[in-house]
């Protein structure tokens, strides 16, 4: 699993590297999971499956402790409570209207791509 955690966090250097060098205005471990999501199935493809098996183990183990990463932002919000109670109206407001959009835009892309596959003739 050492080995896994290893290559997903050299993953994320490379991403971090990229952004540095380059200047993209795109979060460095986006770039770095966009690579490792390229470089698996070359991995796999080499007959290294070992190596995308421990990935696998440490990926699993990190999102089975997903909920421990949030606690930082729980002492946040804890932390603002004064903020928060001084401005709760408009951080209510932006987060109905953020989810209201998120769920057009994503039954807008859905109908779309429904009709470009009803759209294109059966092989």
């Amino acid at each position: 699993m050492l080995r896994g955690l290893a290559l997903l966090l050299l993953f994320q250097l490379a991403g971090e590297s990229i952004v540095f060098l380059t200047g993209l205005k795109i979060p460095g471990p986006v770039i770095g999971l966009v690579l490792l999501a390229v470089a698996l199935p070359l991995i796999a493809r080499f007959r290294a499956d070992h190596i995308v098996a421990e990935v696998e183990r440490a990926s699993d183990t990190l999102l089975g402790n997903l909920g421990l990463f949030f606690i930082p932002a729980g002492v946040g919000v804890v932390a603002l409570s004064g903020v928060i109670g001084t401005h709760g109206t408009a951080i209510f407001a932006v987060l109905v209207i953020s989810a209201l959009v998120t769920l057009a835009v994503t039954v807008w892309v859905f109908i779309a791509v429904r009709r470009l596959i009803a759209a294109r003739p059966s092989p």
